[in-house]
Order: structure tokens, then C-alpha cells, then sequence
């Protein structure tokens, strides 16, 4: 049993814009993502990725995320990517896991290509609901994503939360995030879960010791093919990521939480 305790500080944060810039797809004639978004079967230079028109809600009128299939749409994307990034709902019971075991899976994963179907993911752990103990350092806002559709209002786009192991001595997101995993608030998730905001949880940060936030995040350990086997790659330790994310909790300063107790856990969303 691990316990930590969160001392009181108050220094300033810079806020960081980061996100992935993806091109909107042709517009569909239909007024419903379910109606509107058709797959072509053309793959697209890279290997893997296709085509996906966006609904003529999206590309039309400037709808929401209400609006954008679970694929997702652009002109080159991965749908099997896209829909584990947009899962909605999860009732499963997270297992405890640690900062180290997602370190410690492999990436890029052997014999995995985009486009691929996930079950090589999936007998890494991709899928499971984890929960997880970690400073947060920054929640940055999200921008233009295919996943999204293209949209790019706040309501419309994650949020990526930089989280480094709890026991990381004088921690700073200079010094720590090429050691970081990621963590994602979702617009899906966001839709029944509204409380998950990324600028909520970045007042918490830059207000605590360090601007580094104790955290228990809890949600689908997921990996990012893209960013592995594509040509941008983040700075972080690997990227296996929590996302999307249903629950974040915090510990409040000078408040001592243990990670497998419910004591002192304040709830972002209450």
C-alpha cells in the first residue's frame, strides 16, 4: 500500500496547445452520421489507412460530436484506431495497474500495422479498464483530429493529460514528459461524463505543489498506432495511453491518499 501526501503551493502554469491538424472529409448528402458516413475501400499511401466521407451534419453546418461516426471521417484514416479512441461507454471493473506496467509493454508491438484489427492489441491489454495513481502535469487543450471529425471547438476535442509516476522526485514537465504516459479526456465520454474538462483539471494543476497534481485516473488502456508507426511522434516514454478516460479523482493538498482506498478522493466531476 502506497501512500502520498500533497503539500500547498501556488505557482503559474503556461498553457500549451498540442493536437494533431487533420483534414475534413468531403461532405456527405445525408443529415445523420449514422446515414452519412460511408467507407471507401481505397487505401490510401502510408498503408492500412481509408477514406471516410464526413456527415453533411459536420461538413454542412458545423455540427457536433453528436454528429461524427465512431470511425470518425477525413481522407485518410485508420477506422479500427479511430473506434477504440471512441468508445462511449465501459461498465467493466478497472483492475490496478501502475505507471510502470504501462512502461513496460512493447512499442511499436510486433507484427502490428495500421489498419490492422486490434487483436494483437488486445492480447497486450488493449480494451481493459485500468485504474491508475500519477502526477499529473499539464492537461493541454485538443485540436483538429480525425477521430473528431475534424472538429475542433473545446466541447468537440480531447483533452491530453501528461502523467508521470507518483514517486518522480521535484517533478517538471520539462525534465519528465520524454518519461510520460498519456492519458485522454474524450468528447464521447464528455457527452454523458460532462465534468471531464480538461481546463477544470489544469486549475487543479497549476495550483498544486510543483504544478504537479496526485491523480487517480481510471479508464481503457489503449495504443496509439498512429503515433507509433506513423510519421509524428510525441514526446512521452511510449504510447500506450488511458483512453478514453470515465473517472479522474485527485488528492487535495495536505490531504494523504492511498491508491487502493477511497479515502480523501475527490471526484473531478462532484
Amino acid at each position: 500500500m502506497k501512500r502520498y501526501l500533497m503539500p500547498i503551493l501556488l505557482v503559474p502554469i503556461v498553457f500549451l496547445a498540442f493536437g494533431v491538424t487533420i483534414a475534413a472529409g468531403t461532405s456527405g448528402t445525408q443529415s445523420t452520421a449514422k446515414k452519412s458516413a460511408k467507407k471507401t475501400t481505397k487505401k490510401k499511401a502510408g498503408g492500412g489507412k481509408v477514406a471516410i466521407k464526413c456527415p453533411a451534419a459536420i461538413t454542412e453546418s458545423g455540427g457536433s460530436i453528436a454528429d461524427c461516426p465512431n470511425t470518425g471521417c477525413g481522407p485518410s484514416l485508420d477506422p479500427e484506431l479511430n473506434k477504440q479512441k471512441n468508445i462511449a461507454s465501459n461498465d467493466d471493473t478497472p483492475v490496478d495497474s501502475d505507471m510502470a506496467s504501462l512502461a513496460a509493454l512493447p512499442d511499436p508491438v510486433p507484427g502490428f500495422q495500421i489498419g490492422d484489427t486490434r487483436e494483437k492489441l488486445r492480447a497486450l491489454g488493449e480494451g481493459k479498464m485500468i485504474r491508475v495513481v500519477a502526477l499529473a502535469l499539464v492537461a493541454r487543450k485538443g485540436s483538429r483530429e480525425s477521430c473528431n471529425c475534424g472538429l475542433s471547438k473545446a466541447a468537440d476535442t480531447d483533452n491530453h493529460i501528461v502523467l508521470v509516476d507518483p514517486e518522480t522526485e521535484e517533478p517538471a514537465l520539462k525534465e519528465n514528459e520524454p518519461d510520460s504516459q498519456t492519458a485522454e479526456f474524450t468528447p464521447r465520454v464528455r457527452l454523458t461524463h460532462p465534468g471531464l474538462k480538461g481546463a477544470e483539471l489544469e486549475k487543479l494543476i497549476t495550483a498544486a505543489a510543483d504544478k504537479a497534481l496526485l491523480v487517480r485516473v481510471t479508464g481503457v488502456q489503449m495504443f496509439d498506432s498512429e503515433h507509433s508507426l506513423g510519421p509524428l511522434h510525441l514526446k512521452r516514454h511510449n504510447n500506450w495511453e488511458i483512453h478514453p478516460i470515465f473517472k479522474l479523482e485527485y488528492c487535495p493538498e495536505e490531504k494523504t491518499c492511498v491508491e487502493d482506498s477511497d479515502a480523501n478522493w475527490v471526484d473531478l466531476e462532484k
